[in-house]
Parts: structure tokens; C-alpha cells; sequence
């Protein structure tokens, strides 16, 4: 969710996520982003080993020394998480291969409370969070989790680096980037929506499409319905992006033919100021599509009639 409005919009976050894939014992493979909500500001340069910065205001109001200080305090980071990997594998009771997700950040809720957080996952299954300056282990990560925490209790200087950073450190950076980029987060525009018939899912049926693109912030509901009633059978895909910044979604609903009339997709979001976007299958749109249907046998009757002439001449 894209930062518009705290109140109105629910809480918003900033995170970095690390994932790390040990191959074997030589190969390593390292990505890390940092995002705002859904919205990606920041990469790693893994052969640089350093920040990528992907928005204008992506560094907040920190100075460029602060920034250059944290780039190199993750550049220690991601070295020595790495080699102790490797070191402990047998230890931490791993076998290659294996991966390893980490995200950590903090949220900015109604009302102005920021919470931090810090959880960590192995091969996609919980595995620790930090909480209340320890290391805790996940139930899913079972006694491989609990030894981990365990061997990691001694280090009492790097908790208290994570705590700096994840209670003082990031809830100052969120609100600085939320403050340099308000311009663009609180940026309005309104989707263009329009439907189509996809691929007959079997013999009297249809499939319906809305198209709803262009939109931005991501948030948006797209809703086959009949009247006033949802249409549980819809089918959303993934909300893309555009080349421009905007977002692009489709909403399927796969139909009697017979059934089809009275259907309309409804569209919600934020730049439409309440008035919802309403698009109605049947009347002209039928018509237009039965003629485009007709207009292209036309085109495939006359072209084959041309190849047939010119053969014979």
C-alpha cells in the first residue's frame, strides 16, 4: 500500500528483506531492497556491494554522511552474516542447499505509533524474530531455531546495534522519506478501464475480462457484479506495473452465455473521489465485439479470396 493518508489509508511500513541462497559452500547468492509499502526505493549492488538509490528521495532527509555511514554498516553486515553462514553450517544443523529470508523495518500506524519488527525465515518457513532486545525463536523453525537463538545470546553488542536500528534508527528514516517523497506518494491518477472476452472456458460459456490500468497509488478493488451483488466467481490476476510508474490489473468471471446480461465490473480507488468506475457488459459492447467478430471473418473471407485470385492468374 502506497502512503496517502495515515488515517484514512492504515499503517505504513518500511522494510529492507534480505535473501540469501547458499548453494554450497562457495556459492552464495545475495539480493537486498529496501521498500516503502509495495513500492520499491532501494536495491543492493551485489558485485559493488553497495546502495542502490531507485527514487530521488529515497535517502529521506538523512544527510549523505548518515547514508554513507548505514551503507557500509550493512556492507560489514552482509559480509559477516555470510561467512558465519558458511562456518556454522554443520553447527546451525543446515546441509546445502538452503536459503534464507530476512525483513526488518518499522510502521507508522494512526495515531503516530511506530513499530519495529525483525523476523527471519528459512526456505520460507518462520524461523526467529528479534523482540525485546533477544533473539526468539519461531515455533515452525522447531529446535534448529531454538539452538540458533541459543548460539547467537552472547552477542549482546550486536542486539544492541539491532536495537539502535530498528527503534531509533528506522522510524526517523520513515518519516523523513514519507516527508521527501510526499509529492510523489500522494500522486492521484485516475485508471482507465474497459472490457473483453478471453478464451471460451468450454461450449455455451464466457469469459468475462475488465481491464482496469493506469492507476496510481496500487491499493484498488475490482469487482465483477450484478446489481448490487458481488460476484464470488471473479478471478483477479496479480497487480502489475506499467512502464510509466502506474499499475495494471485484470478481473475475470467465467459465465453462462445466456447469463452474461446485467453483468457490470465495478471499480474502487482512491483518485475516483468516491464515484465508482462502472463498466456493463451487453448493449453496444456486445454489439461492438459480435461486429469486430464479424468485420475479422470479412477480412479472412477476402484475404483468402485474393491468395485464391492471384493463384489462378
Amino acid at each position: 500500500m502506497i502512503f496517502v493518508n495515515v488515517a484514512s489509508q492504515g499503517p505504513t511500513s518500511f522494510h529492507l528483506i534480505q535473501i540469501s541462497s547458499f548453494v554450497n559452500s562457495t556459492w552464495i547468492q545475495y539480493h537486498g531492497s529496501g521498500w516503502l509499502d509495495g513500492l520499491q526505493i532501494h536495491g543492493w549492488n551485489s558485485v559493488a556491494d553497495t546502495a542502490i538509490f531507485l527514487k530521488p528521495w529515497s535517502k529521506g532527509n538523512f544527510s549523505d554522511v548518515e547514508i554513507s555511514d548505514l551503507v557500509e554498516l550493512f556492507r560489514v553486515y552482509t559480509f559477516a552474516f555470510i561467512r558465519e553462514m558458511r562456518a556454522h553450517v554443520h553447527e546451525f544443523q543446515l546441509e546445502y542447499p538452503f536459503e534464507i529470508q530476512g525483513i526488518a523495518g518499522c510502521e507508522l500506524h494512526s495515531g503516530g505509533a511506530i513499530l519495529s519488527f525483525l523476523r527471519g525465515a528459512l526456505g520460507g518457513l518462520d524461523f526467529v524474530s528479534f523482540r525485546n532486545s533477544s533473539c526468539v525463536p519461531a515455533p515452525e523453525g522447531g529446535s534448529r531455531a531454538q539452538l540458533v537463538c541459543a548460539l547467537l545470546r552472547p552477542y549482546g553488542d550486536i542486539f544492541h546495534i539491532v536495537k539502535k536500528l530498528l527503534y531509533e534508527t528506522c522510524p526517523r528514516f520513515l518519516l523523513g522519506v514519507l516527508e521527501a517523497g510526499k509529492a510523489d506518494l500522494q500522486r492521484q491518477v485516475k485508471p482507465e478501464a474497459w472490457l473483453s472476452s478471453g478464451p471460451s472456458p468450454g461450449p455455451g460459456r464466457l469469459l468475462l475480462v475488465c481491464h482496469v490500468s493506469g492507476f496510481y497509488p496500487k491499493p484498488v478493488w475490482v469487482m465483477w457484479m450484478r446489481g448490487e451483488q458481488e460476484q464470488q466467481g471473479t478471478q483477479r490476476s496479480d497487480i502489475m506495473p506499467n512502464g510509466d510508474g502506474t499499475w495494471y490489473l485484470q478481473a475475470t468471471l467465467d459465465v453462462a452465455a445466456g447469463e452474461a446480461a446485467g453483468l457490470a465490473c465495478r471499480v474502487k480507488h482512491s483518485s475516483l473521489g468516491g464515484q465508482d468506475l462502472v463498466l456493463y457488459w451487453g448493449g453496444w459492447h456486445q454489439c461492438f465485439l459480435e461486429l469486430l467478430s464479424l468485420s475479422v471473418m470479412m477480412i479472412l473471407v477476402v484475404a483468402v479470396l485474393v491468395v485464391l485470385a492471384a493463384h489462378d492468374c
